[in-house]
């Protein structure tokens, strides 16, 4: 029997990368985690040996570093389609066809010190001095296929807690339900999402500004978690993807991934003592996951399901 190759692809995954700017002595900081993966005329690679079209992992990592000293990151979208570009369009006899560079960018914050230690000789600044951010993970992913540009931005491990204005009540009961309906719930996510841009890096097309719209898209994903009176996390799910699809016209498709952190009420009573919506367990295992994408009609959704 007849063996085919099938798809494949190869790369250099997690370049960790710490890109500090010493302009001043207020330093600026940007900490990617990039992944590279490419495609392309490699079947020789894999059926005979041959290493004539391999553009070595190696390579494509120093690639990461080098750029970044070169070129600088101003987000980690632009840094994405640089890589893209240049391993499509710049590699030897052009056997890569496509690139994939999926980026995770860690955010750090000053560390503010009181007004009597924050000056020291030589300077009018602490600028140095960072604290690693404990909120979410930015991603991006990038893909280029020598004609277009495909940009899937998005974040993960963004925790979120409403303390009321949520319900759940009215739901399918058999006779396995053992669920009591809640008209007064504590509702808490660690939301994961990621949204698709319009952008698709012909001639000509300007790109977006991908920081003002990353935090831009995150303030509406939290301004509709944060104001929607719950009925389901469902339709939180919705109002978030919604949001962001009414005030962000670079945006055409949102899909996000909410599991509900659950929050059951402990019962006091065996200590004489009446628990009015004041203490919760927090289960982290196991979870409900409520998952969906909203998108623009007329689009056709491309950020894949996993």
């Amino acid at each position: 029997m007849a063996h085919v190759l099938g798809q494949n692809q190869y790369g250099k995954a997690e370049n960790r990368i710490v890109r500090v700017y010493r302009d001043s002595t207020r330093h600026e900081i940007k900490d990617l985690n990039v992944s590279v993966a490419l495609q392309g005329e490699f079947e020789d690679v894999h059926l005979t040996g041959s290493n004539a079209n391999c553009l070595p992992t190696d390579t494509t990592k120093n690639t990461v570093f080098a750029f970044a000293k070169e070129y600088g990151i101003d987000s980690a979208e632009a840094f994405g389609i640089l890589l893209a570009r240049h391993f499509v369009d710049d590699t030897e006899r052009g056997v890569v066809h496509s690139a994939r560079i999926r980026i995770e960018e860690y955010a750090w914050d000053r560390i503010k010190t009181p007004d009597n230690s924050a000056r020291f000789i030589g300077s009018e600044e602490v600028g140095h001095s960072f604290v690693r951010n404990g909120q979410e993970t930015r991603t991006t992913e990038v893909v280029y296929d020598g004609e277009k540009v495909q940009v899937i931005s998005g974040l993960k491990d963004l925790i979120v807690m409403n303390s009321t204005n949520s319900e759940f009540w009215g739901y399918i009961k058999d006779k396995y339900t053992t669920l009591q309906e809640a008209y007064d719930r504590i509702l808490a996510t660690q939301v994961t999402a990621r949204w698709k841009y319009g952008y698709s890096g012909r001639d000509g097309e300007a790109q977006p500004n991908w920081n003002r719209s990353y935090t831009h898209v995150k303030r509406h994903m939290l301004e509709a978690f944060a104001e929607t009176y719950s009925y389901s996390l469902q339709q939180t799910l919705h109002s978030m993807g919604t949001r962001v699809l009414n005030n962000r016209a670079e945006v055409d498709e949102v899909r996000l991934e909410l599991p509900n952190k659950h929050h059951f009420l402990v019962d006091l009573e065996p200590f004489g003592l009446k628990n009015e919506n004041e203490v919760y367990y927090a289960a982290d295992r196991m979870y409900g996951l409520i998952e969906g994408t909203v998108h623009r009609e007329g689009v056709v959704p491309v950020i894949p399901v996993v």
